[in-house]
C-alpha cells in the first residue's frame, strides 16, 4: 500500500498520534544532529521521517503546530519554554453558527440574570483573529511576562520574543493601573506572509502554509532574533488579571482606552443590542473578509457590561458572557467508497464513511461521522452515494445530505451490525439509547485499547509518546493491558529480549523521554485522576464536582461502595451532587461494583501520587467548601446565577438537603427541601441573610 493510500485511511485522531510520535522524533534527531553532532539514524532513514510527516500535514494541515519541525529548522537552541500558571484562566470559547443559535446565546443571558423578557443585552462584537493567543502582564506599567494559553490554565513563558513585536508596548502610561493583564492575538498579515514566504523559497527554506502557522512558529522560536526578523502584530481584545476600576465601565470602554494606551484594536469592533443588529454587522464582516489584511473566521460575541459578565461567570472551560459565531462551513460533493464501524470505549459503536478524498477548507477530507444508525436511516444514506460534506465548525468532517438525483441504483444500503467487529459479541441498544452498544465489556480489545488511549489523553494523564498507534502496538504485544502497567513499563522493557529502543522508529533517546514523560505524570489531580478512568458520562465537568464533593479516593471509594445501597444516605449524597442524576449514578456505581475496577484502582494507587482535591479558596470567602441548597424563588438572582456566584466562592452547590448540608437558602413557597433542612437541624437563610453572607 502506498503511503499516501495508507494516510487517507488514518481517522483524525490517529493521523494526530501519529504525527505527535513522528515530531518527537524527529525533534529527539535533529537535537543529536545539530547540538550533540552525534546523529543516530542515516540520513536515509531521516529523510523518510521527514517525508512521512510532511505528506501527513498535506493531508491534515489542522495538525500542523507551531513547533512541528516542519515550522522550525534544525534544533531548538535552548532546553525550551519554561511554563507559567495565568492568574486568570485564558478560557475557550462556545460557538455559535446561526441566527437562531445567537438568539438562544442571548436568551440564556437574559434568563440567568433574570431580566425582563423585552431588556436588551448589548453585546460587544469583534472579529475573531486567527492567531496566536497571548496574554500580557504589566505590573507598575511595565511589561513582565508575555505567555501563550497553553491548556488555559498554564501556558508558556515567550517573554523575550514577545518583546521584539513593535505592537507591543513595553510600558505603559501613568494613568494605568498597577497589574494589568491585556489578552490578545499574536498574528501576521497577508501581505507580510506572502513576502515572508518569498524570501523562505528564495533561500531555499520551508515554506509557511498559513499566516497563523507563520506567526506561531516564529514567536514560538527559542531564539528571539528569528522572531525579531519576522513580521508579527498583536491586537487587544480583552482583559486577565488587573486592578483597575471597571465598576460602571464597559468592554468597549477597555478597547478603546488600552487604544490609547498604545495597543492595536481591530477597527470593525463595536457594540449591539439586538440580534437583528448583530447579524447585519455579522454579514457586513463576512463580505468585508476577504480584503481584510489578516486572517479571521468568525466574530466574538461579549456582553459590553463588565458587572454583568461578572455575575455570569464561567462554566467549565468557557465564559457565560461570550461566545464565537463562526463563518459558514465550507462545503464539498464527494462519493461514499464504504462505511466502517469504530468501537468507542464504551463499547459504543459508531459509523463512520470512508469517503472519495476531497478538499475542504483547504483541508483533504476522507471520512465523516455519520453518528448512528438513526441518522444513517434519516438521512438515507447508501454506500455508493454521493453525498455533501462539510467541517463542522472547521474541524469535525460530517455528511449533511445524500444527492439522490446522482442515484444510479448500484448503490447499497448499510447493515448495521448486531455483533461487535472487534470481539464478536453482542451488540444492543437499550431503551432511550441511540447508541448501540457492544456487550463485551472487558473482553473486547477495541474496547480495552480505546480506554487506554483516553488514560493518556490530554483532559486526563496527558503522557507524551503515548499515542494511538504506540498504545495499540503495546497493547497487541501485551507490554500494557491495564492503565498500571503504563507505569511498570519501565521496569518491563529490562526484562524484554528485544527492549523499546531496539524497535523500528525507536532510538535511546526516544525511549528515554517516553518514560521521563510517563515518571512526570505519577502526580496527578484528583479530577483528572477520575476523568483518566474513562467512566461512561463522566466528562471533565463531572469529574471536577466529584472531586470536589470527595476530595480523595479513598473516600470516593468508600462512599460509591456504601451508595451501591439504592435506599442509602451516600446515594441520595450522590444524586445531590449538581448534574448527576439516576442514569449516571447507575453508570458510576456499576464501575465501582466490578471487581476488575477495583483492582485496576488498587494498582494504580500502588503506582501514583493522586492529590487531593481541594475546593478553590476565594480570599476569605465564609463559605469555601461548605454545601449549600437553595430552594424556592428567589428575588435578587436567578437560581443558575445563585449556583455560579456560591460555586465561584468555593461552595458546593447541592440538590438536595441531608445532614451534611451547611446552609438552605430559602426563597418564597420553599417546600420540602425547607421540611427537611428543619427536621435535620440545618442552618436555613433567608436569600438577604445569604447575600449578606457572601458579601452582597
Amino acid at each position: 500500500m502506498s503511503q499516501s493510500k495508507a494516510l487517507f485511511d488514518l481517522s483524525l485522531e490517529d493521523a494526530r498520534e501519529r504525527h505527535k510520535a513522528l515530531a518527537k522524533d524527529i525533534r529527539a534527531h535533529d537535537k543529536a544532529y545539530y547540538q550533540k553532532d552525534a546523529p543516530e539514524v542515516s540520513d536515509a532513514d531521516y529523510d523518510k521521517l521527514r517525508q512521512e510527516l510532511e505528506a501527513l500535514e498535506g493531508q491534515y494541515p489542522e495538525l500542523i503546530m507551531p513547533d512541528s519541525p516542519t515550522q522550525t529548522v534544525g534544533a531548538k537552541p535552548s532546553q525550551g519554554f519554561k511554563k507559567v500558571k495565568h492568574a486568570v484562566p485564558m478560557l475557550s470559547l462556545s460557538n455559535v453558527f446561526s441566527e437562531e443559535e445567537l438568539e438562544d446565546f442571548i436568551g440564556r443571558v437574559r434568563r440567568f440574570l433574570g431580566l425582563a423578557e423585552g431588556e436588551a443585552v448589548e453585546l460587544l462584537a469583534e472579529p475573531k483573529i486567527d492567531g496566536l493567543s497571548c496574554s500580557l502582564r504589566y505590573e507598575n506599567r511595565k511589561l513582565v511576562m508575555a505567555a501563550t494559553r497553553g491548556d488555559g490554565a498554564e501556558g508558556e513563558d515567550i517573554t523575550e520574543n514577545v518583546k521584539t513585536i513593535k505592537d507591543v508596548p513595553s510600558e505603559l502610561p501613568k494613568d494605568a493601573p498597577d497589574v494589568l493583564e491585556v489578552r490578545g492575538e499574536i498574528y501576521m498579515a497577508r501581505s507580510d506572509f506572502e513576502q515572508l514566504n518569498k524570501k523562505q523559497e528564495e533561500a531555499g527554506e520551508h515554506v509557511f502554509a498559513n499566516p497563523r502557522n507563520a506567526a506561531a512558529g516564529s514567536v514560538r522560536q527559542l531564539d528571539s532574533s528569528i522572531t525579531k526578523s519576522r513580521p508579527l502584530h498583536f491586537f487587544a481584545y480583552g482583559l486577565g488579571q488587573h486592578n483597575w476600576n471597571l465598576k460602571d465601565a464597559t468592554q468597549f470602554d477597555v478597547i478603546k482606552m488600552l487604544k490609547k494606551w498604545g495597543f492595536q484594536t481591530t477597527e470593525q469592533t463595536g457594540a449591539f443590542d439586538s440580534a437583528e443588529m448583530l447579524m447585519k454587522n455579522y454579514q457586513s464582516i463576512l463580505e468585508q473578509r476577504a480584503d481584510l489584511d489578516y486572517e479571521i473566521d468568525g466574530i466574538v460575541y461579549k456582553v459590553n457590561r463588565f458587572d454583568w459578565q461578572e455575575r455570569l461567570g464561567f462554566v467549565s472551560r468557557a465564559p457565560r458572557w461570550a461566545t464565537a459565531h463562526k463563518f459558514p462551513a465550507e462545503q464539498a460533493a464527494t462519493v461514499i467508497n464504504g462505511i466502517d464501524i469504530q468501537v468507542g470505549r464504551t463499547g459504543a459503536l459508531t459509523p463512520v464513511a470512508r469517503l472519495e478524498p476531497i478538499t475542504v477548507g483547504g483541508v483533504v477530507v476522507s471520512n465523516a461521522t455519520l453518528h448512528n444508525e438513526d441518522e444513517i436511516e434519516r438521512k438515507g444514506v447508501r454506500i455508493g452515494d454521493h453525498v455533501v460534506i462539510q467541517r463542522a465548525g472547521d474541524v469535525i468532517p460530517q455528511v449533511v445530505k445524500v444527492l439522490e438525483e446522482k442515484r444510479t441504483g448500484k448503490e447499497k444500503e448499510f447493515v448495521y451490525p448486531e455483533c461487535c467487529p472487534a470481539c464478536d459479541s453482542l451488540a444492543i441498544r437499550e431503551d432511550g439509547d441511540v447508541v448501540r452498544r457492544c456487550t463485551g465489556g472487558l473482553i473486547c480489545p477495541a474496547q480495552a485499547v480505546e480506554r487506554l488511549k483516553h488514560f493518556v489523553s490530554r483532559l486526563a494523564f496527558d503522557i507524551e509518546g503515548l499515542g494511538s498507534k504506540i498504545v495499540e502496538q503495546f497493547y497487541a504485544e501485551g507490554l500494557i493491558k491495564s492503565p498500571a502497567d503504563i507505569f511498570k513499563l519501565e521496569e518491563i522493557n529490562k526484562t524484554l529480549d528485544k527492549p523499546i529502543r531496539e524497535r523500528e522508529g525507536w532510538g535511546e533517546l526516544s525511549e528515554k523521554n517516553l518514560f521521563d514523560s510517563i515518571n512526570e505524570r505519577r502526580k496527578i489531580l484528583f479530577n483528572r485522576f477520575i476523568y483518566a478512568l474513562g467512566i461512561r458520562q463522566i466528562g471533565e465537568a463531572t469529574a471536577k464536582r466529584l472531586a470536589a464533593t470527595y476530595g480523595s479516593l479513598d473516600t470516593l471509594k468508600k462512599a460509591m461502595e456504601a451508595a451501591q445501597e439504592r435506599e442509602s444516605e451516600s446515594y441520595a449524597d450522590l444524586l445531590a451532587i449538581e448534574d448527576i442524576g439516576p442514569a449516571v449514578a447507575d453508570d458510576l456505581l456499576g464501575f465501582f461494583a466490578e471487581r476488575h475496577n477495583r483492582d485496576v484502582l488498587k494498582d494504580l494507587e500502588d503506582q501514583l501520587i493522586i492529590e487531593v482535591y481541594e475546593s478553590p479558596q476565594i480570599g476569605n470567602s465564609p463559605v469555601a467548601g461548605k454545601t449549600v441548597v437553595f430552594t424556592g424563588a428567589l428575588e435578587k438572582m436567578s437560581r443558575p446565577e445563585a449556583k455560579a456566584r456560591a460555586e465561584s466562592l468555593g461552595a458546593k452547590v447541592s440538590g438536595s438537603v441531608s445532614k451534611k448540608t451547611d446552609y438552605v437558602v430559602a426563597g418564597e413557597d420553599a417546600g420540602s427541601k425547607l421540611k427537611k433542612a428543619q427536621e435535620l437541624g440545618v442552618t436555613v437563610l433567608t436569600e438577604l441573610e445569604w447575600l449578606e453572607m457572601i458579601g452582597g
